[in-house]
């Protein structure tokens, strides 16, 4: 075999349509975007654009709402992964396991304001984990293997104050004037 002899598959390589290039190529005069208007054209961008009519994103009913100012961002973490950790000496069965000890086992990228224990998969080793969260498989499936579960308050960060009382929190609070004291 010689590098000219060597060759693709059949049928690996496809070549492309060639459009406008004449009647008999099936892709010719207008390239298959029908006749004039807007979409003839190029630099177009109406995906939604329901000729004027109003879009269907629009004409749904808007429900309900996400409260997000008061929102804990957990990170989740499977009984799977747990026991895969500790298999391969990650993590120590006899240690107790929080989202530090998750953290630099390499389990979570980063701590968030805390960590849900999940179900998922199956947990043979006897732990004792501090989350912020768990659900009640999970919960479960660690007691059986001999474990605990201890669950932490999430931890919050506390809001912003704002006007009269965040000039207070900085300690420049306009000073009142002793109700008997007249002012000069």
């Amino acid at each position: 075999m010689k590098l000219n002899q060597i060759s693709d598959n059949a049928g690996a390589h496809k070549a492309r349509m060639r459009i406008g290039r004449g009647i008999g190529s099936g892709k010719g005069k207008t390239g298959g975007r029908g006749g004039k208007g807007q979409t003839a054209r190029s630099g177009v961008r109406i995906k939604g654009f329901e000729g004027g009519q109003m879009p269907l994103h629009r004409r749904l009913p808007k429900r309900g709402f996400k409260n997000t100012a008061f929102q804990v961002k957990l990170n989740e973490v499977n009984l799977g992964k747990l026991q895969t950790a500790i298999d391969a000496g990650k993590l120590d069965a006899k240690a107790t396991i929080n989202s530090e000890a998750l953290v630099k086992a390499g389990v979570l990228r980063r701590a968030r304001a805390g960590v849900r224990l999940l179900g998922t998969g199956e947990l043979k080793a006897k732990i004792t984990i501090e989350v912020h969260g768990a659900s009640k498989s999970a919960q479960a499936a660690v007691e059986k293997a001999g474990g605990s579960v201890k669950i932490l308050a999430p931890a919050k960060e506390p809001a912003e104050a704002k006007g009269k009382n965040k000039l207070a929190a900085l300690g420049k609070a306009p000073k009142k004037v002793a109700e008997g004291e007249a002012s000069a």
